[in-house]
């Protein structure tokens, strides 16, 4: 019983100092795609897929009557 006076705390400052790291660590960027970049230099520019993008959609053109292409 004794032991857990001395472990309780020794583990909640561990816990503390890794979670502190972690934090640290997204921060400073270690965890950003690296990849991203080198494959979207590869896409499609007018991909919709691609954050950030916005594709023009094309105009709708008026209902034609079939009959009228033909003649005209």
């Amino acid at each position: 019983m004794e032991a857990l006076y001395l472990l309780i705390p020794i583990a909640v400052g561990v816990m503390v100092i890794v979670v502190v790291a972690f934090i640290y660590s997204v921060k400073s960027g270690q965890y950003d795609d690296l990849e991203g970049p080198a494959h979207r230099i590869l896409m499609d520019d007018d991909d919709p897929r691609i954050p950030g993008r916005q594709v023009k959609q094309p105009e709708k053109k008026a209902a034609v009557n079939p009959s009228e292409e033909k003649n005209g």
